[in-house]
């Protein structure tokens, strides 16, 4: 066995879809706000589009994707940045988010070099560590906190840890915490990162998920476009990885893209064909109806919108402490009492699925993060069930 694997084992929320599956079953309503699958439906004009590309004959995709698609990613780019990119230098599609995460360590990391470093959050998204760990790189875990607005600060960290990391993950707005970043904490980060020679990878695939009345949080792109030239913007340094998953309800679908340097970019499309992961053609289709449309998106800025309200004034009423929690499909609340696991534990006995802040590493202890699964109602009867809980004594609520 790997040795990444054996120390790892299962991934942190494999165990909560096993276990949602397992009380669905059951035939007793769930509320389940554990793992980011939102539930509402793809929409039509995505899946026709993509029912409407399915071949008579299947042939293995490109490492590079379809021209189109790479220039649906710049058009998209550049209407909800501001910056021009070059599709055929500065785009690669990839299947969903997660795998390019993932796999850009084997891209950027040298585990026998100076540089075999990933630096990250925690509380963060797991593969983060499993993708520096199964590079056989070192994984670099930096801790955030609430007082700090849950923001990695590449230039308050040691000399030694900059000089040896390869790689450094941003994630803004930020799974699990929900909080966001503003353009001038994300040009310091660049500006680090450039100066000490770390790739900077910024994971901003809830980018398009934020309050509809509320500020539209920045894409690093926009910092590094700010040093643009006749050339175009000064991407060097950079990558940023981009998903259809929650933006436009294709989580199954495994839809994203990176977009930045174009060396970076060099590097995955040599390693792609190795690891075979580049979507179907006929998904590839249904990703560029999706991304050339904003009308669907705004839709669901919506309905999130009116689930966050659903649970924020239930938190308020029950005396909850919210932290971050401005932008995303998650709330992150501080857990009653302190103990996440046993929080967690406590909720399934009401038929209610959160997951506890460990899961995302040890900065997450003491917190529960809520994924804005359920439908409205299925919000507001999971509050009610919370709040008589708390109520009854049956659940600590401060």
């Amino acid at each position: 066995m790997h040795p990444a694997l054996e120390a790892l084992g299962d991934y942190p929320l494999a165990r909560f879809q096993d276990l949602a599956r397992a009380m669905a079953a059951e035939g007793t309503p769930l509320h389940d706000f554990s793992v980011g699958d939102p539930v509402e439906p793809t929409p039509r004009f995505i899946r026709t589009a993509l029912i409407d590309a399915v071949p008579e004959v299947s042939q293995y995709p490109t490492a590079a994707g379809l021209p189109e698609l790479r220039q649906e990613i710049a058009t998209w780019a550049h209407r909800r940045t501001g910056v021009r990119v070059d599709p055929d230098r500065h785009v690669l599609p990839t299947s969903g988010s997660k795998e390019a995460i993932f796999h850009l360590p084997l891209a950027v990391l040298d585990p026998d070099g100076p540089r075999d470093g990933a630096l990250y959050g925690t509380p963060g998204y797991a593969p983060y560590e499993r993708g520096a760990r199964f590079a056989s790189g070192r994984a670099d875990p930096e801790p955030l906190s609430a007082a700090s607005g849950w923001r990695l600060h590449l230039e308050a960290l040691e000399r030694d840890r900059l000089d040896r990391a390869g790689l450094a993950w941003l994630n803004y707005p930020h799974n699990p915490t929900g909080a966001i970043a503003d353009r001038d904490y994300l040009a310091r980060q660049l500006a680090t990162a450039r100066e000490r020679g770390v790739t900077l990878a910024s994971d901003e695939c809830y980018l398009d998920i934020h309050p509809v009345a509320g500020p539209r949080p920045p894409s690093v792109l926009e910092v590094a476009a700010d040093a643009s030239s006749a050339e175009g913007p000064d991407l060097s340094g950079l990558l940023v990885a981009f998903s259809l998953s929650k933006r436009s309800g294709m989580t199954g679908y495994r839809s994203g893209a990176l977009v930045g340097d174009p060396e970076l970019i060099r590097r995955n499309r040599l390693l792609r064909p190795n690891i075979g992961t580049a979507s179907p053609e006929f998904v590839q289709r249904a990703a560029i109806a999706a991304w050339s449309d904003e009308e669907h998106v705004a839709e669901r800025r919506a309905t999130f919108d009116a689930k966050r309200a659903v649970l924020l004034d239930f938190a308020a009423r029950a005396g909850l402490a919210v932290s971050g929690s401005e932008a995303t499909f998650y709330l992150w609340l501080a857990a009653p009492g302190g103990d996440d696991a046993a929080y967690a534990e406590a909720l399934l006995a009401h038929r209610i699925i959160a997951s506890p802040g460990r899961a995302f590493g040890p900065g997450g202890h003491g917190w529960l993060r809520l994924a804005l699964v359920p439908s409205v109602e299925g919000c507001q009867e999971a509050a009610a069930i919370w709040e008589r809980a708390i109520a009854d004594g049956s659940l600590p609520g401060h």
